[in-house]
């Protein structure tokens, strides 16, 4: 139920859908985040009606007024999630209540009204719902979902919106790194930092990315696929890619990923992979790790293997580090045991191949 009981959903079927053929076309190869399904999901919230006209309908283009005051003043968040067909035949999210708080996390840093947590939920599983003949059936395929939203009230004014919309789309995604990467290359960012002390690295908003492009698009010049960025006080301490967080695999199999202190998101990934790795005995420890000591571990055998982990790709082995000041390889350049036992136990539950003993999965009744 949502939280409002006044509050119902309104269905507006596409009228000009996706014919099944051309639809299971875009389905064999589908890539990532360019094959949109037939509808979305929109809420609409105002300081004077709270949240209402919620609907499911076609997916269109926005009719937006040049002031808005996202366009502006960049209040804007949005969350990363998936939907999976299971090996039994049925359609779950993984960790969906997650999102949901992040998402009223974000909200609130960014002076945003908080979306109730069943309205999250119900918005996401309307829509996966109706459009679940999208979700691929190829091996890692799955339906992306991307709750956003954003501040629409038409007024040129630094103060927080009056008005804002609510959305869902959804897509159909294979693997995030091109052919599979088995594992992926990062460069130190010297000159850009991600977030900031009392900044908003712990909130998933536009902006964060945005500001992260001109370090990623320095990585792919120095022919790295990824960036990673250090803390902005001392520039020496690790703290996140440019949208995964990161683990460091050591010899006596521990395990360590730079702390929450309010400037690294706090990836639903990340906290899975915690738990994980601590049912399985793995010694896990959140806390600072200096880029100097990544270099030196990785040169005295001391780190054995590191990884990137994240919704879209999921866990994704790092094999080497590059900066002005060098390039070096995390173990043996290729993927760690550990980290792809880590990401054989995530995907096994998020596949429904294995018990999932947490109770991460909300299964979707599609009848």
């Amino acid at each position: 139920m949502i939280a409002d009981a006044s509050l119902t959903f309104r269905y507006e079927p596409n009228a000009t859908p996706v014919a099944a053929n051309e639809r299971a076309a875009r389905l064999v190869d589908p890539g990532f985040g360019r094959v949109f399904t037939d509808h979305m999901a929109m809420v609409r919230f105002s300081d004077e009606r709270g949240w209402h006209d919620a609907r499911i309908t076609a997916r269109a283009p926005l009719s937006m007024d040049p002031a808005s005051s996202v366009l502006h003043y960049a209040q804007e968040i949005f969350e990363g999630m998936k939907a999976y067909r299971l090996a039994d035949g049925g359609t779950a999210l993984f960790r969906p209540e997650a999102n949901a708080r992040r998402f009223q996390n974000s909200a609130r840093r960014l002076a945003m009204p908080e979306l109730p947590e069943a309205l999250f939920l119900e918005s996401i599983e309307r829509l996966v719902k109706v459009d679940a003949d999208w979700i691929p059936e190829s091996e890692g395929g799955s339906l992306y979902l991307r709750p956003f939203m954003i501040a629409s009230e038409v007024f040129l004014g630094v103060k927080p919106s009056a008005e804002y919309l609510y959305m869902v789309l959804a897509c159909s995604v294979g693997a995030y790194f091109k052919g599979g990467a088995p594992t992926v290359s990062i460069w130190v960012s010297q000159d850009y930092t991600r977030a900031a002390p009392g900044g908003t690295g712990a909130a998933k908003c536009g902006g964060n990315y945005a500001t992260s492009l001109v370090a990623q698009a320095e990585a792919i010049r120095n022919g790295c696929d990824q960036v990673v960025f250090l803390d902005a006080v001392d520039r020496r301490f690790v703290e996140e890619l440019g949208g995964m967080n990161v683990f460091f695999v050591f010899e006596d199999g521990s395990m360590a990923t730079p702390p929450l202190t309010g400037t690294i998101l706090p990836g639903i990934t990340r906290d899975s992979i915690l738990t994980l790795a601590r049912a399985q005995g793995v010694v896990v420890r959140e806390e600072p790790y200096a880029i100097d000591q990544w270099r030196a571990d990785a040169a005295s055998g001391k780190l054995t293997e590191a990884f990137a982990c994240g919704t879209a790709a999921v866990v994704t082995p790092i094999g080497s580090v590059a900066s002005p000041e060098g390039r070096f390889e995390i173990g043996s350049g290729g993927p760690g045991q550990l980290t792809m036992r880590m990401r054989e136990a995530l995907v096994a539950i998020q596949r429904g191949t294995t018990p999932d003993a947490n109770g991460w999965l909300r299964h979707l009744d599609m009848t």
